[in-house]
């Protein structure tokens, strides 16, 4: 099937503004639009910058906003999106090019939390043990994998310069 990729593209180096961009992709259904964006930085316009990773849905380094979601990459089939394809970087963080974010802001609000436990009590001599109930009132916190979807899709933080955004405060 043929595909229209429509990608906003970026350079603050070169260009004033956002402007898009539209690509025809042949896919398979069962594609993801990461495959698409790899058909069209191979085979069609070699600049175009974008992130990815382990391309598993692990590494969350492939958030983007497809077709007005947040989504990562990786995991967007083209199937469940039609045949026109609308891919922008993930709002709320600054432009570094294309659909390159400068996630900093995002991983400083995260680390000001202290994400880690904290205990005031001294070492043991080996290891803290913990029970299978204490690990469960953590459990959902640890499958989050920092790609910023959830906090770059929520208003308050385009705006508020100071609101930590909600990965960091699930992790608090």
């Amino acid at each position: 099937m043929q595909v229209t990729l429509k990608i906003l593209r970026f350079d603050p180096a070169k260009d004033q503004k956002p402007t898009w961009h539209t690509y025809q992709v042949e896919a398979e259904p069962w594609d993801r639009v990461l495959d698409l964006l790899h058909k069209v930085k191979w085979d069609q316009d070699g600049t175009l910058a974008f992130r990815r990773s382990c391309g598993h849905g692990i590494c969350g380094s492939d958030a983007m906003l497809i077709n007005g979601r947040n989504r990562l990459a990786c995991k967007t089939l083209v199937k469940d999106l039609g045949s026109v394809i609308t891919v922008e970087p993930i709002r709320g963080l600054p432009v570094e090019k294309d659909l390159i974010v400068d996630m900093e802001p995002f991983f400083a609000a995260y680390r000001a939390v202290k994400p880690y436990l904290i205990n005031d009590e001294p070492p043991p001599a080996r290891e803290r043990l913990q029970s299978p109930e204490e690990r469960a009132r953590y459990e959902e916190a640890t499958r989050c994998i920092l790609c910023a979807a959830c906090t770059s899709s929520c208003p308050v933080y385009w705006v508020n310069g100071h609101y930590i955004g909600p990965a960091a405060i699930v992790q608090a």
